[in-house]
């Protein structure tokens, strides 16, 4: 499952989404409309900020703003900042692979293969879908 702090990042971005014809957006904007604590969102927006999703502007007319265009934010960007490894386990993560404590050998395990296949079928659908996709569906 996602963790409240990825779903919370997506929330702000939809929110940012939404209200891109507006130069910037108060942090405070956002979470009165999802009711996030001001200072969880507060570091969610930082780090979306370090990774060159969001620019920041402060003082009057200060706020936060995309940078990209919805349709260049991949979820699986959002996520693996957030969560790190999309793959279910350290065995087949792309990113973070670790071996398996309990496998003696992964080309002989059936868990293996099985959950490279459920990681292909996520990373499939989150690299093809992106910020621009959930805006659509509001």
């Amino acid at each position: 499952m996602l963790s409240k702090k990825t779903k919370y990042a997506l929330h702000a971005l939809t929110y940012l989404g939404k209200h891109r014809d507006q130069k910037t957006v108060l942090i405070q904007d956002i979470s009165e409309e999802y009711g996030i604590s001001h200072k969880f969102l507060e570091n969610i927006l930082l780090e979306l900020k370090k990774a060159g999703i969001l620019g920041s502007k402060k003082g009057k007319g200060g706020g936060y703003y995309l940078i990209k265009d919805p349709k260049d934010v991949p979820l699986s960007k959002v996520i693996r900042l957030l969560e790190g490894p999309i793959a279910l386990l350290p065995c087949v993560s792309l990113n973070y692979y670790e071996p398996c404590v309990e496998c003696k050998d992964e080309t002989k395990c059936g868990l293996n293969k099985v959950m490279i296949q459920v990681r292909d079928e996520m990373l499939k659908v989150l690299e093809n879908k992106t910020l621009s996709d959930i805006l659509d569906q509001e």
